[in-house]
Formats: C-alpha cells, structure tokens, sequence
C-alpha cells in the first residue's frame, strides 16, 4: 500500500449534520480491515442497490486486484459511533502490474482488447470500482475522491488515467448507442489508441435514443478532455454498455482534476 493521506473539505452551503464536510475524512488504505471496508461499500452498491452478481465471498465485493491496488476511502465520523467507510475508488498504479505485455494485468483487460494502450501502461493509473453510499451522494463524498486521485497523481507523477465508464441499456441501448454517435463525432481517441471490446454491444444494430441521458461519471470524464477508445462492451455483471476511456493528464488544465465529480463506478 501506499502512504495513508488526509484531504480535508472546506464547508461551503450548510448541509445536513450526516454531510459536513469536517465529518469525513479521505485516506488510502492501510491495513486489510481497511480493504474489507471498502469491499463491504462495494458489494452494499453494486449488489444489493445494483443487483450485480459480484466476485469474492457473501457480503463483500472482491476480486484478485484488490492485492495489488490502493484503495481511497472515504470514511464518515459522527460522535459515538465508528468510522464508516461510505465512497471508494481502486487505483492500480504501473508499478503494481509486472505483467507482460502489461494489458494482461489489468481489469479492463477482461472486457477490451487493451494492447493499444501497451506503449503508455508504464506511466498509467487504472481506475475502477468507484462507489458512493446513497445517503451520502449529496454531500462532500464524491468530490473528495476526486481530489485524492488529483493528489495521488501529483504525488506519484503518473500521466494517464484508464477507465470504464458505464451507461445502462435497460432502455434497450439506445441512449448507449446515441452516445456513440456523439463520441465519434466529438471524442474519439485517435486511431492508434482505439480498442476492441472483446463483448461488444450491436451497436451498429440499434436505435438511437433522441437525447442520451449521460451518467455523471462519463460526463465528467468528458469535460475533463478524456477520449472515447472504441465502441462500448457488454458488461454482462452489471448490465451495462462500458466505454473505455483515456484521460492525458498533460492536458487537463491545473486544478481542474480536484473538481471532478463522479457518481459511481
């Protein structure tokens, strides 16, 4: 694991007592109690409110890169009671991955063809498992993971940012399929980084929704500059059409990652 580091949130508009941001604080792992926590966060979202069948034993989202990632956590403090562990995000830093080639170390590996990538991987943070408690989206959460992840960067001098981000197909794809439409038009990677889903959506095949409805995290991801890497894949678990993303930090305006605002995964 990485040094544990606190980010601290100024108040702003007052808000409930559960969401002040004195009452949280943000940190990376350091211990597996710490890791299990944010197991527990994941499988309490992405299982019992998603209705994903997840990886790892009853209770607890987990799967074999838990070991070799940092895990930002977090933790909401009220007088009394334990810490809980409500928003986290998993970063796979390069020097995690000894795979070679180093795609094959990665997650997003099982979903895309990722060896377009390969000549970057070495100055590369993946990211994945994002999750904020429902009762605590409204409050400081959610920009406080995006702030640790600005500090983690700037700390470790890593250059790119690689995700997925997912959009719903409940409505038969057709917002995921408008999206695409708008992503090649506006922001597709260049051809060399381009990767194919190794499930893919029919995408080619489908209606197109009059205005998609783009979840916050792609829509962040978008503002911030990051490139669409190809045509979604089926994300069978959860149900989802996954576009990959690169993000080229060199070209993110300063400051401008700590203002990022995810929703989740």
């Amino acid at each position: 694991m990485t040094t544990s580091q606190h980010l601290s949130a100024s108040p702003t508009n007052p808000l409930p007592r559960q969401h002040r941001p004195a009452d949280y604080v943000l940190r990376l792992a350091t211990s597996q109690a710490d890791v299990i926590a944010a197991q527990s966060l994941r499988y309490g979202v992405f299982a019992l409110e998603l209705g994903a069948v997840t990886p790892g034993p009853p209770g607890l989202d987990a799967d074999e890169y838990d070991d070799l990632c940092d895990h930002l956590i977090v933790w909401h403090r009220r007088p009394g009671h334990p810490a809980e562990a409500v928003g986290t995000y998993r970063l796979l830093p390069p020097h995690s991955n000894d795979h070679q080639p180093r795609a094959n170390g990665l997650c997003a590996n099982g979903e895309f063809g990722l060896m377009p990538m390969e000549s970057i991987l070495d100055r590369t943070v993946a990211l994945g498992r994002a999750c904020v408690r429902a009762d605590h989206r409204g409050g400081p959460a959610i920009a406080m993971l995006w702030r640790g992840i600005a500090s983690y960067l700037e700390s470790a001098g890593h250059r790119y940012l690689l995700g997925c981000a997912s959009m719903p197909i409940t409505d038969g794809g057709r917002s995921a399929a408008a999206f695409w439409d708008r992503a090649v038009a506006e922001h597709l990677a260049p051809a060399h980084r381009r990767c194919r889903p190794r499930n893919p959506v029919p995408i080619g095949r489908l209606p197109r929704a009059a205005r998609a409805e783009i979840p916050p995290l792609l829509a962040g991801y978008l503002r911030l500059g990051a490139k669409v890497c190809g045509p979604p894949a089926h994300d069978e678990m959860f149900g989802t059409a996954d576009f990959l993303l690169l993000l080229d930090l060199a070209l993110v305006k300063p400051g401008h990652l700590g203002r990022f605002s995810p929703v989740e995964r």
